[in-house]
């Protein structure tokens, strides 16, 4: 299965932005974009609207409806065309793994986008895009950031955790679900879930414990969306190194006291900062490979993405 991405059209350098621009990610075109499907849309140009364009914004009526308006003439109303178009598109998307939205935009924002009352007096930057909207209603664990959030290592690397993460599910569930195979999904990505959210990690390993209990359809959607969830936190060094130290451990009777120490110094280096993630993970692969173990060579955590994408270095 190819993995496919959602992507704002301007963020993959097309010319689409309302002054006729774009904002060209050299991330997504070319690391990202190596590796994955991208399915590019710009909702504006899509419900006709020219380029350049007059812009448009955000604004809150008295009986609290969100309305996509012209900037200069609120008269101008885009709001049932974004929508409908919004609504129909979505719906072709069930199979992405993915979506990266341009970040401020009234249509694509994932956040922090402005917002103004009906006689164009400032709310505050609380609003989200009526495009990305209908995306986080339909599929509520689907990875979704923002181009230029994507400059935070942090979020980028949880990003690309969960796209990969999301389309190996996809690829298990397509030919049908079972709990033996949720079972065994969970088991190859445990370390990874606790890495990012500890309390998660406890949560979903009761959840798939129980799992006999829930309905089929029930069972796939919540713990999907709160693996996907959990997921979504930013890693902290002292959450990798704990993950680490349980890895060891594994090894604690086959490695000498010399290789065992080294090992924990360098989990030490890398908890103060410095060391970076591969360095530490580098000396666990090489002894996995002298010493072979099913459970840990199993483990997602040690390759969560293509180290094509550099994001751990």
């Amino acid at each position: 299965m190819t993995i496919k991405i959602g992507i704002s059209s301007c963020v993959l350098g097309q010319k689409v932005r309302y002054d006729g621009g774009h904002k060209l990610s050299e991330f997504c075109v070319d690391r990202l974009g190596k590796l994955v499907q991208y399915i590019p849309i710009c909702p504006e140009q899509a419900i006709g609207m020219p380029v350049p364009r007059p812009a448009i914004r955000l604004m809150k009526t008295e009986l609290g409806d969100i309305r996509l308006v012209n900037n200069k003439d609120p008269q101008i109303d885009h709001t049932e065309a974004m929508i409908a178009f919004s609504k129909k598109a979505v719906a072709s998307l069930a199979d992405i793994s993915g979506y990266i939205v341009c970040a401020k935009s009234p249509s694509c924002g994932m956040e922090r986008v402005r917002l103004v009352d009906e006689k164009g007096s400032f709310l505050g930057k609380i609003a989200t895009g009526l495009y990305t909207q209908q995306l986080q209603q339909a599929y509520p664990w689907l990875p979704i950031e923002e181009d230029g959030r994507l400059f935070d290592e942090g979020l980028r690397e949880s990003f690309m955790v969960r796209v990969f993460a999301l389309h190996q599910w996809q690829q298990m569930v397509s030919s049908g679900f079972s709990v033996g195979k949720l079972v065994a999904f969970h088991s190859q990505y445990k370390f990874l879930v606790m890495a990012h959210h500890p309390v998660a990690y406890r949560e979903l390993g009761r959840l798939v414990a129980s799992a006999k209990l829930f309905a089929p359809e029930a069972l796939q959607l919540r713990y999907l969306t709160d693996f996907m969830r959990a997921l979504s936190q930013v890693s902290t060094r002292k959450q990798h190194a704990n993950v680490l130290m349980h890895l060891q451990g594994f090894f604690k009777k086959v490695l000498s006291s010399d290789a065992k120490q080294e090992l924990l110094e360098l989990i030490h280096l890398y908890r103060r900062g410095h060391a970076p993630l591969l360095a530490p993970l580098t000396l666990l692969k090489h002894h996995l490979r002298l010493h072979p173990t099913d459970y840990v060579a199993a483990q997602r955590y040690l390759d969560p993405f293509p180290a094509e994408l550099g994001l751990r270095a």
